[in-house]
C-alpha cells in the first residue's frame, strides 16, 4: 500500500478544515470572526464546490469578500433557530420579520445611510408588502428590531461606521452611521421564496432534494442533525442508507472528520473536535443542565425491554412514549434536589412550566426527545412528488409503531395532544455505574465509577 505523502496530507487537511467551517458557518467573510481561515476557502474554492455539490446538493459562491454555503432545509421542525448572542432567547417571527423587510431595504440601498433612514424605509417596505408591524416607539419593539439589525452586523451585511445599531433602541431613538454590503444582501436569503405559496410551502420546497432524490436527503440528514433516527426517513432513503452506510461513514471522515456510530435505531455522527454543534450536552446554564439530569432519569425510568433489530427478530424501539405527568413530576423533583443549591436561574425556578417547556425545546433540538406526531416515514413533510418507496419493492426496515405512539386518542391528528416521545439516542445520556475492584488490598470494598457518554 503507498501512504500518502506530506503534501497530499497536508492538502486534505485544508480542505477539511475549510469545508469544516462553512458547513457550520455558511456565511464566511474576509474581516470576520473566521477571517483566518477565509484564504483556504479561497485557495481550494473549485473543490470545495464539486465536493458541496456533489455529496449536498449544496451551492458554493466564494468571492474576493466573502463565501456562502447556500444550504437546504430538511423540512418541517428541522430548522436551525436564530438566537440573540447575549440571552440566547430564539428570535421571535417578529424579529424575522424584521429581518426579512431590512433585507429587502438594503438589496439597492445606497453604500452609506443614517440608521434613523433605514428604519423610515423599513416601515414603508412593510407597509408595501401588506404587513403590520407595531410602534417602533414602544420599547420592546425597539428592541426587537435591534436585535435583528444585529444579525445583519453578524453578518457583515452592515458595518457601523459611526456608532451602533443597538441605538434604535434608545429612548427617542438615536443614530448611527452604516455601510452596506449590497452583495452579501443579496446573498443571504438562500430558499426559493418566488415558488413558494406561504412559509409553510417554503420549507417543504427547501428540503427538495432535486434530482439527488433520497441519497441527497440523507447525506444532509446526517450532516446537519445530532443523530437520524430511522423513522426520520421515508422507505426509499431508509433502503439507500442500508446499503451504503459504511461506505458513508468513510466518505465523512475523510472529507469532514466526522465518526459514525450505526445503531439498529439509526445513525450519529460524532465529532471528535465537538466543532460542528451549536447545542452541547452536558453543557453549562440552568436548561442544559436540567435536561441532562431529566433524560438520565427518564432514561432509567422508561428504557424498553429487550429491544432489537428485526432482521433478527427483534422489536425495533426507537422510542417510548413519556407518561403525561412524569415531566412535571421530574422536573419538580430536579429543582428540589439540585435548583437552588446549583444557582439555578431565579426565573426558570418561578415558572416551572416555561422552564419544563425550555428543558424539552433543548432535548428536542438534539433529538433525544420529540413531540408525538407523525414522522417523516409516515409521509410527513414530503414535498410533492417526492420518491418514498424502495425501488424494486425490496425489503426495508419496517418502523411502523417503533415509537410506541397513541394514534386513538388525542387530538384531530390522531395523537395525544401535549405528548412527547424519548428517542433511542437518549440512552447514550443514562449514567453507566462499573464496579470495579481497588487496586489498594488494605481495603475490601469496591468503588462505583460513574461515567457519562456524550453524543457529540
Amino acid at each position: 500500500m503507498v501512504l500518502p505523502s506530506a503534501h497530499d496530507v497536508a492538502l486534505a487537511a485544508e480542505r477539511r478544515a475549510a469545508a469544516r467551517l462553512l458547513l457550520a458557518h455558511p456565511l464566511v467573510t474576509s474581516t470576520g470572526p473566521h477571517s483566518d481561515t477565509f484564504p483556504l476557502i479561497r485557495r481550494h474554492a473549485d473543490w470545495l464546490a464539486q465536493r458541496f455539490q456533489q455529496v449536498f446538493g449544496y451551492r458554493l459562491l466564494v468571492e474576493a469578500t466573502y463565501a456562502r454555503l447556500f444550504k437546504a432545509g430538511l423540512g418541517p421542525g428541522s430548522g436551525r433557530r436564530l438566537e440573540r448572542p447575549s440571552t440566547g432567547t430564539p428570535f421571535t417571527p417578529r424579529t424575522y420579520a424584521y429581518l426579512a423587510l431590512a433585507l429587502s431595504v438594503l438589496v439597492t440601498a445606497p453604500e452609506q445611510l443614517l440608521l434613523s433612514q433605514l428604519v423610515a424605509d423599513l416601515r414603508a417596505a412593510a407597509v408595501d408588502a401588506g404587513i403590520e408591524i407595531d410602534d417602533t416607539g414602544r420599547q420592546a419593539e425597539r428592541r426587537t428590531l435591534a436585535a435583528a439589525l444585529r444579525q445583519l452586523v453578524d453578518w457583515g451585511v452592515l458595518v457601523e461606521t459611526e456608532g451602533q445599531v443597538s441605538a434604535v433602541a434608545e429612548e427617542g431613538g438615536g443614530q448611527a452611521l452604516l455601510t452596506v454590503d449590497r452583495e452579501i444582501a443579496r446573498a443571504v436569503v438562500a430558499g426559493p421564496l418566488a415558488q413558494s405559496r406561504d412559509g409553510a410551502d417554503l420549507v417543504r420546497r427547501a428540503a427538495d432534494p432535486g434530482f439527488g432524490g433520497p441519497r441527497t436527503y440523507v447525506r444532509r440528514r446526517l450532516v446537519e442533525t445530532p443523530v437520524v433516527h430511522l423513522d426520520d426517513l421515508t422507505t426509499a432513503e431508509r433502503e439507500w442508507l442500508r446499503t451504503r452506510q459504511r461506505r458513508e461513514a468513510q466518505a465523512f471522515s475523510e472529507l469532514l472528520g466526522l465518526e459514525a456510530e450505526i445503531r439498529a435505531e439509526g445513525i450519529a455522527l460524532v465529532d471528535p473536535e465537538g466543532e460542528l454543534t451549536d447545542l452541547h450536552l452536558p453543557g453549562t446554564g440552568t436548561v442544559a443542565q436540567a435536561a441532562l439530569l431529566l433524560v438520565e432519569r427518564l432514561v432509567a425510568r422508561l428504557r424498553p425491554e429487550h429491544p432489537g433489530h428485526p432482521a433478527v427478530g427483534g422489536r425495533l424501539v426507537i422510542g417510548v412514549p413519556v407518561p403525561q405527568d412524569l415531566l412535571s413530576d421530574l422536573l419538580d423533583e430536579l429543582i428540589e434536589e439540585y435548583g437552588r443549591r446549583s444557582n439555578w436561574q431565579r426565573g426558570h425556578l418561578d415558572d416551572r412550566a416555561g422552564f419544563l417547556a425550555a428543558v424539552l425545546d433543548f432535548l428536542g433540538r438534539m433529538r433525544l426527545m420529540a413531540p408525538a406526531g407523525p414522522v417523516r416515514a409516515d409521509g410527513h413533510g414530503l414535498p410533492e412528488g417526492y420518491e418514498e418507496t424502495a425501488a424494486d419493492g425490496r425489503s426495508v426496515t419496517d418502523v411502523a409503531g417503533a415509537r410506541g405512539q397513541d394514534r386513538t386518542n388525542g387530538c384531530a391528528s390522531g395523537y395525544t395532544d401535549g405528548a412527547w416521545i424519548l428517542l433511542a439516542a437518549a440512552a447514550r445520556y443514562a449514567t453507566t455505574v462499573a464496579v470495579k475492584s481497588r487496586t489498594d488490598h488494605s481495603r475490601t470494598d469496591q468503588s462505583p465509577d460513574v461515567t457519562q457518554e456524550p453524543l457529540r
